[in-house]
């Protein structure tokens, strides 16, 4: 069946939450720990910004504006978006980390109530919580939770959201709002954008990797000039071929080491920074002022805005902060860019351009050149382990965010295998692995130079800057309730401004800019294609479930046969039974004497307990019942034989246990009816549904829905193994209308 949230447990979360006693020093080991989660490609751009730059003949005027675009970037787009108000986005406590900035406890009430509110849309309502890495996704979720912009113009499905809606919030909509409700096109497209986004963070998990490790391995050719620029691309796919082969073994044995790397990193470039300024350029810090900036445009026109596609990759890495939100609290990580990343950057680039100041032409190689002598091999280490774990960081953010969109039901079904049995972000994806190998092995060998790579680099970085500032605009408006002019003062200039370096890195679009932007578009396509077609096989399962009413009706028909034998009839609906129940009983005119409704639902906690591993009720119907068996992330699914003992087992105990109202005789009487069905024969029957697209299907659903039908029939089966004989098996083939 489906993968499915259980959210009455709670204990696979990494929030950290914040408590009265001892919460600064609790902030201040989340902020050390995020050095080594959050902020590895972000610290680590010194490595290829100046070397991405295609400067022809520099002057000292052009690396003063340089660095003071650099500063400002780093200012405006990381301390006024991301840390003053993306971080902030809580919504008076309802924050983007979680519905409500509530504690675990509170927080599993409210989901599960408001899954009992609105059950049609429970895919969507939970975005925000299990969506640990998609920043754009955390903001689409908080837009569905205030308006009707789903997908499907589904009547059922609006009057439901309409409804939870108004218990939600009884504020008025807004213009904008009700424009994006109404209007499907505009709804669809919002969807679309949000999934780019995150595509966009499975394309910067391509990229990251190759140019980091590229770039650190770079410095062999300083002290080695003879060594040629071909090793040095072996070397690095060597290194990352034997980084994602490692990759199924998980990190948790090496994890605690990676937060002193990205320490070590962080606090010796800014001294090297130092050291360099004062000794080339004591002077740098008076490029702060914007009029340089103004001069360097004025002066170099269509260069100048040409060389902001290198400029741009100062500030790779700044989404992680919004991203990363689901394992970190916000204080924690605005401490840490506060304090330590940005001072970081500001430092090591200073000393970067103060020594280009004084040596013109080495801005190919502008960070191991100011490296000095006596500390160029312990930086050389430190940043080749520093690439690394950037990248790994990149690697780990894209498992999660494919188990998650897995889970959520926005992507096919790839296999999800669990590292660890202790923390439940750890997730290693074999098919996901090794197209991610050969993608950033291909982007080494086939780009060759960090110049081209940065171009491919530069479309990742800040189309999903611009999209978190339309979205997060949005959210401005529709549900913070934000007067447009203040909303304006926000998109306006970062729209602008990102505007600006999307243009300037499209201009390079033929050059490298295209690879990443061909993936996360097809990806988004993938992911949009999949949604919308389990969101019209939802409605049409939810319009057409059988009810027990429904059920009791048609088994009291004469010409319905119960046939000896024990059925596992497999149902992902919890609120009545698919409509494959009634398409089978129809035709085949029979059910199974003993019929157990069966639901297998994935738990995010590492093992269930026993106790709570199988859940039966009744249905008021003779030899009918419901079985829900619930697992975690490290438990292993038992093998047929098995399972069907402690399905029965349970199921006798039930019986056992709740007949208060049943003379002895009828419980023993339905005891032996189970043990008789048991011993007659065992099937398991699962539906195998397909859309039937007829002469009125519109072109969009015939386009769509074609497109769901083909990943569907290739990717993973939805039932977990179970190891059931072949001649145990049912599959009951239905058409939907589409």
């Amino acid at each position: 069946m489906d993968l499915e949230l259980q959210n009455g447990h709670h204990s696979g979360f990494s929030h950290a939450e914040e408590s009265d006693k001892g919460g600064k020093w609790r902030d201040i080991v989340l902020a050390y720990r995020t050095l080594g989660v959050v902020f590895g490609g972000l610290v680590t751009s010194p490595l290829y910004v100046y070397p991405s730059m295609n400067l022809e003949s520099p002057t000292e005027e052009d690396y003063l504006a340089i660095y003071s675009i650099i500063f400002w970037t780093l200012t405006l787009i990381g301390v006024v978006k991301y840390v003053c108000i993306a971080l902030n986005a809580d919504d008076h406590g309802e924050g983007l980390n979680g519905l409500g900035g509530f504690g675990p406890t509170s927080l599993s009430g409210k989901l599960e109530a408001w899954v009992k509110i609105n059950s049609t849309c429970l895919w969507i309502r939970v975005v925000a919580c299990y969506n640990n890495e998609g920043g754009t996704f955390a903001l689409y979720s908080l837009l569905c939770r205030h308006t009707n912009i789903g997908i499907l113009p589904s009547k059922r499905i609006g009057a439901d959201l309409a409804h939870s809606n108004r218990l939600m919030s009884n504020e008025s909509q807004s213009r904008l709002g009700k424009f994006l409700e109404r209007s499907i096109t505009a709804r669809r497209m919002v969807l679309f954008i949000a999934m780019l986004g995150v595509c966009m963070l499975i394309g910067d998990g391509i990229l990251t990797p190759a140019i980091s490790v590229l770039s650190a391995m770079d410095g062999l050719r300083g002290p080695f000039p003879s060594v040629h620029k071909s090793a040095v691309e072996a070397s690095s796919a060597v290194i990352l071929i034997v980084l994602f082969l490692l990759q199924k073994f998980g990190t948790s044995r090496v994890s605690f080491l990676f937060s002193p790397i990205m320490g070590a990193w962080t606090f010796t470039t800014p001294i090297i920074g130092v050291y360099s300024f004062l000794r080339y350029y004591p002077g740098i810090f008076k490029t702060l002022s914007p009029h340089y900036i103004v001069s360097f445009f004025m002066r170099k026109g269509k260069t100048g805005w040409q060389l902001l596609g290198g400029t741009v990759l100062c500030i790779t890495g700044a989404e992680a902060m919004f991203a990363d939100l689901g394992h970190f609290n916000k204080r924690s990580i605005q401490i840490a860019f506060l304090f330590s990343i940005y001072p970081s950057l500001v430092l090591t680039y200073a000393g970067q351009t103060a020594y280009l100041i004084k040596h013109l032409d080495d801005h190919r190689d502008g960070f191991y050149k100011f490296v000095p002598g006596r500390v160029y091999w312990p930086m050389f280490i430190i940043a080749t382990l520093a690439a690394i774990v950037a990248s790994q960081s990149l690697i780990s953010a894209t498992f999660s965010v494919i188990k998650q969109s897995v889970v959520l039901d926005y992507f096919p079904r790839v296999k999800v295998v669990h590292t660890s049995q202790y923390k439940e972000g750890e997730v290693y994806s074999p098919e996901t692995n090794y197209i991610l190998m050969f993608l950033c092995v291909a982007v080494i060998l086939g780009f060759s130079d960090g110049n081209s790579i940065g171009n491919a680099f530069g479309v990742v970085v800040i189309l999903v800057m611009l999209i978190t500032t339309i979205l997060l605009t949005l959210v401005m408006i529709i549900i913070w309730r934000t007067p447009p002019i203040l909303a304006g003062l926000y998109f306006v200039p970062f729209s602008i401004l990102e505007g600006t370096y999307v243009s300037a890195v499209f201009i390079k679009f033929v050059e490298g800019g295209w690879l990443p932007f061909a993936v996360s578009v097809i990806l988004a396509s993938i992911m949009f294609g999949w949604y919308y077609g389990r969101q019209r096989k939802l409605e049409y399962e939810m319009t057409n479930k059988i009810t027990l009413e429904c059920l009791g009706d048609l088994l009291a028909r004469s010409d319905i046969q119960r046939v000896p034998g024990l059925c596992f009839f497999y149902s992902n609906i919890q609120d009545g039974l698919t409509p494959i129940l009634g398409h089978y009983i129809q035709n085949m005119r029979s059910l199974h004497k003993v019929t157990i409704f069966t639901t297998l639902r994935y738990l995010l906690v590492a093992k269930v307990a026993p106790n709570e591993r199988i859940i039966i009720r009744r249905f008021g119907l003779d030899g009918i019942y419901g079985c829900m068996v619930q697992y975690g992330y490290a438990d292993s699914l038992p093998e047929e034989d098995d399972f069907v003992t402690q399905v029965t087992n349970s199921l006798r105990t039930y019986i056992e246990m709740n007949s208060d109202c049943l003379s002895p005789f009828s419980i023993a009487e339905e005891i032996s009816q189970l043990e008789a069905a048991k011993s007659v024969g065992v099937v398991h029957v699962r539906g195998k549904t397909r859309f039937h697209i007829g002469k009125e299907t519109s072109w969009f659903d015939r386009i769509l829905l074609g497109f769901y039908e083909f990943l569907h029939s290739n990717c993973r089966s939805a039932l977990p193994t179970l190891a059931v004989p072949l001649q145990q098996r049912m599959e009951i083939g239905m058409l939907y209308e589409a």
